[in-house]
């Protein structure tokens, strides 16, 4: 099964890519940067790590304010580089590692951590300026990422008792992985900095080595502290260290202390630091319940006939098809899908069998591919066919024989406007 050999921390400042990607590697002024990383991709290297589950904030880049959330996983295959402003950085995608990502998800909601989950998403210089130092001459680091975001630029934010838990449930979900995998839980983000108002280029050095002590020793004082005694000793932005609290929660109380630097040239106290988990391997029976714990919710539901639940692992084969009909919603992607349904096809990388679907609706196939009902409803919606029509379908039934069996013999659609009057023959 799944272990966790250690846990990381560090800084995801943007200087961090800057330096990498402007070959600084020899400049004395960013030089301290690059050794800091290099006892991380030794120590990854030495420990056999085969996937990083990493732990980031988004800088309002993929994530906006119109719909944030507190906790989002990524649950896709690779993760490509956004572009921030000025171009995407020259980088290799991070590969995702599903089946982790996918158990993961499931084990936090099973402990009522209601997260998000994202996919189809670039990542930032949260998880890139990182990561991308962890690569070496002959290319990327070759594992993999499980990423998990961290809303923590929209107040309020969770709490660092709440992070510390989600830590320990995290511990539970890697161990209870069937998988056998080395996973090392990397924190990023910090240490003390603040990049607005007049308190922009504030610096606590004090506090960081204060904290990065504690994290290590007595992490448990840091649980206890407000998200508000954070920013003032670290930064408004420095209160992100939050986030490293998750992967401490991850570890055991017992860790030894492998790596820890810091250097501060600009405005962030860069570090990078590595604890090597000195617990022991996880009861089995404890590790059977908790697998009994994830699945308890859904177990069965497969076996209910005529039903396709709508997993992640469904979800995740089947996004482009999905968001190919989500985007029916716009009116240029409706227009363009009555004008030239081939051409935009093609420009969605959409294959010949999804084409295929969705040219001849062929409706209960694609629900078992794996499509979302709410997405085939907007289809149907553009296409003028009744929500109705699509049940009796699904049915193998015509629209009459469906009718026949409710109570009232009513069609009805999601569309509005003059498509609702269209279809409706008002």
């Amino acid at each position: 099964m799944a272990r966790i050999v250690g846990g990381i921390g560090a800084s995801h400042s943007p200087t961090i890519g800057y330096a990498k990607d402007t070959g600084k590697q020899d400049s004395p002024a960013w030089k301290p940067i690059f050794e800091g990383f290099d006892h991380i991709r030794a120590w990854v290297k030495d420990q056999r790590v085969d996937v990083l589950f990493m732990i980031y904030n988004d800088h309002v880049t993929s994530f906006f304010f119109d719909h944030y959330s507190a906790f989002a996983l990524g649950i896709d295959d690779h993760y490509a580089a956004a572009d921030e402003g000025g171009g995407p950085r020259d980088v290799a995608p991070a590969r995702g590692h599903l089946g982790l990502s996918q158990h993961i998800a499931q084990s936090l909601v099973a402990d009522e951590f209601d997260l998000s989950v994202f996919q189809g998403k670039p990542v930032d210089h949260g998880i890139l300026s990182p990561l991308s130092m962890l690569g070496d001459a002959q290319g990327p680091w070759p594992g993999q990422v499980v990423p998990l975001q961290v809303g923590v630029l929209q107040f309020p934010i969770p709490s660092a008792k709440r992070m510390w838990k989600l830590g320990k449930s995290l511990r539970q979900a890697i161990e209870s992985y069937p998988e056998d995998l080395n996973v090392a839980v990397m924190a990023t983000g910090g240490l003390s900095h603040q990049v607005h108002g007049e308190r922009a280029g504030f610096i606590n050095e004090a506090w960081d080595d204060e904290f990065l002590e504690l994290l290590e020793k007595t992490p448990e004082q840091l649980v206890d502290m407000r998200i508000a005694e954070f920013a003032a000793k670290g930064g408004m932005e420095g209160a992100e260290v939050v986030m490293w609290l998750i992967m401490r929660g991850a570890l055991s109380d017992q860790v030894r202390l492998v790596h820890k630097q810091t250097y501060a040239p600009s405005v962030t106290n860069i570090a990078t630091l590595i604890f090597e988990d000195l617990g022991g391997a996880p009861d089995p029976a404890a590790v059977e319940a908790h697998r009994r714990h994830i699945g308890h919710e859904l177990e069965g539901v497969g076996d209910i006939p005529g039903s396709y639940p709508f997993t992640h692992a469904r979800s995740q084969a089947n996004l482009r098809i999905n968001r190919f009909l989500h985007d029916l919603v716009e009116p240029g992607h409706r227009a363009r899908f009555a004008a030239d349904f081939e051409t935009l096809a093609d420009e969605y990388g959409l294959s010949d069998e999804e084409k295929h679907l969705i040219r001849d609706r062929k409706w209960i196939e694609m629900i078992r591919r794996g499509v979302s009902f709410f997405v085939l409803e907007k289809t149907a919606a553009v296409l003028g066919v009744s929500n109705p029509e699509v049940y009796a379908a699904f049915r193998g039934e015509t629209l009459e024989q469906f009718l026949a069996t409710r109570k009232v013999p009513i069609t009805y659609s999601v569309a509005g406007g003059e498509q609702a009057r269209k279809m409706d023959g008002s």
